[in-house]
Order: structure tokens, then C-alpha cells, then sequence
């Protein structure tokens, strides 16, 4: 069953290697998406289970210790989904299976580093895969083991100013704040609710995540919190907790 989720965005600027000489700029989201896995941890799971937009309608997944990492950015620094079973904590381990992080969930495993609180595994999930797929792999990931948290990574829309990846749309800030609204109160119904051809409109990373969170914790019970909600760059960024 679920117990705890937090929701994290996924740019890769995140990581301070990447982001370099504007780093500085998000560290206080850095600092929420860091409480966020704290409050992931102390729930004490049996499983996490981060979950990520990719590309496409598919999905995929990834074993515990599944390594990535940000040399396609330029960056030699290689991650991995938390530890490898029965492996010490070298990132260079092996992990089972020899394909890479997609580039959201190496955020992720950037964010897990130092994580020792049950197996990590992933779950990839296309950006365009429909709600009701959505919902039915967060139903199966939540019966995945006894207790179950997920870290779900994904971005806001990316049309809130004129310097925005998608340039600027007037329906991009009533969009998240939604999405905002939502997180804050642990909504399922909206997130579900969310409109698939809208999201990816607004160049919206994330809803297909948020999807997979609302089918995991309907009827869980669990409590909302906001931590962090900006739009640097242009691109809406959400830091949540649900407990």
C-alpha cells in the first residue's frame, strides 16, 4: 500500500554539476526536493518507486541500482537509483540490466543519493500515455510490497513567459496552479482529471507522473503539503509531500 509520495521536478539544472554557474539560482529548490526525501525516508517503506516522463507513449522499468547519468549535458558525473542489492556504495557498481536512466529519473538518483531506506526501483512513463494506463500502473506500484513510496518527478508547464522553452501562454499559469492546488491537497480527483492534449500543449513533463501518483493513492487517505511552487526559466516547478 502507499504510505508517502513527494513530488519533485526533473530539469536537469537541478544537479549543480549540470547547472554550473547558476546553480545558486535553485538552491532553494534544491533544499525542498531534499526535506521532500527526508519525508520519503522517515515513512519507512519496503519500496520506493520513482516515477519519471520520457519520451513517447510506452513504459518502462528499471531494476534497484540502475545507473544514468548527465554526459549527454556534459557533465562525466554518473548516478544510480539507489543501491545495488548486496553491493557496497560505489555508484560504478553493476546494476541489473544495461539500459541508462532516462534523464528524469537520473534527477531522481541524483536526488537518492545516500538513500538506504528500503530498494529504489523505476518507472518510466511515456509523457503521452493516457490517463487510465497512468492510473493502472500506480495502482500496481502502490500493491508493489507492503509499504510503498513514490518519488514522482515531473515539470509544470514550460509556457509561463516570453523567455519560456514554449514562449508564453496565457492558459499556462491557470493550468498549475491547478496542478498546485492539487498537490497541496493531495487531490487525486484532479490530477486524474488533468487534460492530456492541454498538458502537452503547454509542454507539460509532468502529468503523466502525476497521473500514475493519483491511481497509486486513491483511497490511501493521505495529507498534501506544498513545499515549493516557482516558475524559474519560465517552466513551473512543484516540490510536494503526501503522508
Amino acid at each position: 500500500m502507499l504510505v508517502a509520495a513527494a513530488v519533485c521536478p526533473c530539469p536537469p539544472l537541478l544537479v549543480p554539476d549540470v547547472a554550473a554557474g547558476a546553480a545558486p539560482e535553485l538552491n532553494t529548490l534544491r533544499e525542498a526536493c531534499a526535506d521532500a526525501v527526508g519525508l520519503l525516508a522517515a515513512s519507512r517503506p519496503d519500496r520506493l518507486v520513482v516515477v519519471g516522463p520520457v519520451d513517447g507513449a510506452g513504459v518502462s522499468t528499471f531494476p534497484p541500482g540502475a545507473r544514468g547519468g548527465f554526459a549527454s549535458f556534459g557533465v562525466p558525473l554518473d548516478v544510480r537509483l539507489g543501491p545495488v542489492p548486496g553491493a557496497g556504495d560505489d555508484t560504478g557498481a553493476t546494476a541489473g540490466g544495461e539500459r541508462p536512466l532516462p534523464p528524469s529519473l537520473a534527477v531522481a538518483g541524483w536526488l537518492l543519493r545516500g538513500w538506504n531506506a528500503g530498494e529504489a526501483t523505476g518507472l518510466a512513463v511515456g509523457e503521452s500515455l493516457e490517463a487510465e494506463r497512468c492510473a493502472a500502473e500506480g495502482r500496481a506500484a502502490a500493491l508493489s510490497a507492503g509499504r510503498v513510496a513514490l518519488l514522482v518527478m515531473g515539470d509544470g508547464s514550460a509556457c509561463r513567459t516570453v523567455k519560456a522553452p514554449g514562449y508564453l501562454d496565457d492558459r499556462a499559469e491557470g493550468f498549475d496552479a491547478v496542478v498546485s492546488g492539487a498537490l497541496a491537497a493531495a487531490d487525486t480527483t484532479a490530477l486524474a482529471d488533468l487534460d492530456a492534449v492541454l498538458a502537452a500543449e503547454l509542454r507539460v513533463a509532468g502529468r503523466a507522473p502525476w497521473q500514475v501518483l493519483a491511481g497509486a493513492a486513491a483511497g490511501a487517505g493521505l495529507r498534501g503539503e506544498l513545499l515549493y511552487e516557482a516558475a524559474p526559466y519560465g517552466v513551473g516547478y512543484f516540490v510536494a509531500c503526501w503522508t
